[in-house]
């Protein structure tokens, strides 16, 4: 049975078919619904000021995403949770997978080549291999 379910949300096109999927099995399964989104900061350089400043436009850029996502789930009568996490996108979904212990884990499918995929890794293979719970990849 599903009772929690994850949905990862970056703002893309995809995100939001995921999203649209979520939300149908959310409410078909009377599930509670967990939506994050990662903020990831920059991995070299940078003062703390400027991290800082830059993390905070990604939260605001996020806020404002979830705002017509939070109308829909309300809508159709879904108990939903929105947060922004930093980080590295991957571990973020993992550790609030594990932290919220949701049932199932939903992420979009970025479709990058394999040399994408080679040099920089893969979110949805990284949370397939790493979480506890079925991870469903959107397209």
């Amino acid at each position: 049975m599903i009772k929690k379910i994850l949905l990862a949300h970056d703002g893309s096109e995809l995100a939001e078919k995921a999203f649209t999927f979520g939300l149908d099995l959310a409410k078909k399964y009377g599930a509670e619904l967990y939506v994050l989104a990662v903020a990831r900061p920059p991995e070299f350089g940078g003062g703390g000021v400027e991290t800082e400043a830059l993390l905070e436009n990604y939260r605001k850029h996020y806020h404002n995403i979830f705002k017509p996502l939070k109308i829909k789930v309300t809508a159709e009568g879904v108990e939903a949770h929105f947060e922004v996490a930093v980080g590295h996108p991957a571990e973020q979904i993992v550790y609030h997978a594990d932290k919220y212990e949701v049932d199932l884990i939903i992420v979009g499918h970025r479709g990058h080549t394999f040399f994408e995929r080679w040099l920089m890794g893969s979110v949805a293979n990284h949370v397939i291999n790493n979480a506890h719970c079925a991870v469903l990849v959107a397209r």
